[in-house]
């Protein structure tokens, strides 16, 4: 098929160099039942190219099953995944199918696969190698016939590397890795997305808009998107609706950017923050998404410190690792507990602003006692 009309009945908007090749790929493994394993930032687009793997697949007229796997408790994947038979436990007051079972002769998309137990990682390498899994209180092996997708926006490499994630399993899923890039790494897609997701919005909810003067545009060009293609529509729909159908202008655009990035390193910062706040995200940020080096980062601060001197000091206060350091540990524990007090203890909100898991939060408040 034609890769322009295939873009089009499958929904993946781009006409970047990298959407093209992405393209190519799905075209020569939808066909086949090879594992796919789909990387990249969240909210690239990463469940677009699942859904057109599965369509364009010979399964494409049976279900996909997308499973979140770091918003199910660790107690409970297995039975979600697998299903369990009645009384297996307290709760279990009847047979249930798992979404392995539901699947059948479908295809099953593991977002955020990276989030899986590693005792769960061992039952689903056995469904990859053979199609055979138990329900939970079952000695029963039992076969389904599914086509695996695996998602994820971390580095699995590096959780191999951090035993959190089993090598075996890792490289059968990387049989096929499609890597989507981030917004800012393909900024000529962005024309594109907004006049998709202005044309869709418009027609759903009978708004009118007059479109965008040229400074907006290039405001909407330059701009880094650090939640990518879901924060770019996130915006475009607000604006459509607040700003009454009016021709946005670059004053217009900069109230729905949320977020500043430095020039120079591509750091997050978080805005209507106190200065404590938000030098301690950036921190965090730096560390966990970009793996930053500790003191390259204390460096950072310190030469922020001119405009932020209460920031240095509370740096200094904190427990260091004997070297003058502040600990990794250290700095994710008070991030946890502050994102935490912000939303009045509401983890749900606390994990979605960390940019972790929900199962994560929960994880992390039991390793450091803030129960």
């Amino acid at each position: 098929m034609d890769r322009e009309l295939f873009k089009k009945q499958h929904g993946i908007i781009g006409q970047s160099l990298e959407i093209r090749e992405i393209v190519d790929v799905i075209q020569q493994v939808a066909p086949t039942d090879i594992t796919v394993l789909i990387t990249g930032e969240s909210g690239v687009g990463k469940e677009v190219i699942a859904r057109a793997v599965h369509a364009a697949s010979k399964r494409g007229k049976k279900p996909i099953v997308t499973v979140n796997c770091g918003a199910i408790p660790e107690g409970l994947i297995e039975s979600e995944l697998f299903g369990h038979e009645k009384g297996s436990f307290t709760s279990a007051v009847e047979m249930r199918k798992g979404y392995f079972e539901i699947a059948d002769e479908g295809t099953i998309l593991l977002d955020e696969i990276g989030e899986m137990p590693l005792a769960t990682q061992v039952k689903l390498l056995r469904v990859l190698e053979n199609g055979e899994f138990n329900r939970v209180g079952s000695s029963l092996p039992r076969k389904t016939d599914v086509r695996v997708i695996a998602a994820t926006n971390k580095v699995l490499d590096d959780e191999v590397q951090q035993k959190r994630f089993r090598p075996d399993l890792y490289f059968r899923l990387r049989s096929v890795n499609i890597h989507v890039p981030a917004l800012r790494d393909r900024k000529e897609d962005i024309p594109l997305l907004v006049e998709h997701f202005v044309k869709d919005f418009a027609s759903r909810n009978d708004v009118r808009f007059q479109g965008f003067n040229e400074d907006a545009t290039e405001l909407l060009m330059n701009y880094d998107w650090p939640g990518n293609v879901r924060e770019l529509r996130n915006v475009i729909e607000s604006m459509l609706v607040l700003e009454k159908g009016k021709k946005v202008t670059a004053d217009d655009v900069r109230k729905y950017l949320h977020r500043e990035t430095l020039a120079d390193r591509n750091l997050p910062m978080i805005v209507n923050r106190t200065a404590e706040q938000a030098e301690r995200e950036l921190i965090y940020r730096a560390l966990i998404e970009l793996k930053t080096n500790i003191e390259e980062v204390k460096q950072l601060l310190k030469r922020r410190s001119v405009l932020h001197p209460e920031a240095t000091s509370t740096l200094n206060a904190e427990p260091t690792n004997g070297n003058g350091s502040i600990t990794l540990d250290e700095m994710e524990r008070k991030m946890i507990m502050n994102a935490l007090e912000r939303n009045r203890n509401n983890r749900r909100l606390a994990a979605r602003e960390l940019n972790i898991s929900e199962r994560t939060l929960y994880r992390k408040i039991k390793e450091f006692g803030l129960q």
